[in-house]
């Protein structure tokens, strides 16, 4: 299958590779430079919460800090 390069240096994904590798507008891809080869790849999804771990730095479990914000529910 072919793609041809646009004057901005971008080539339009196949439909059927992109149904096929289940790629959606705006997912990332890496791409793998091997001589006279590319070879692109979908980037595996990072889980959000990676991203927030560990930046509370506190003593009390998360179920305190949450009866601190909003109040306890026996209340």
């Amino acid at each position: 299958m072919q793609a041809v390069l646009s004057e901005k240096g971008q080539i339009t994904i196949p439909k059927s590779i992109r149904d096929e590798l289940g790629l959606r507008p705006g997912e990332a891809l890496d791409f793998i430079v091997d001589k006279w080869e590319i070879r692109v790849r979908k980037v595996a999804p990072v889980n959000p919460m990676q991203d927030v771990y560990g930046i509370l730095k506190s003593k009390k479990s998360s179920d305190q800090i949450l009866n601190d914000l909003r109040g306890s529910a026996e209340d």
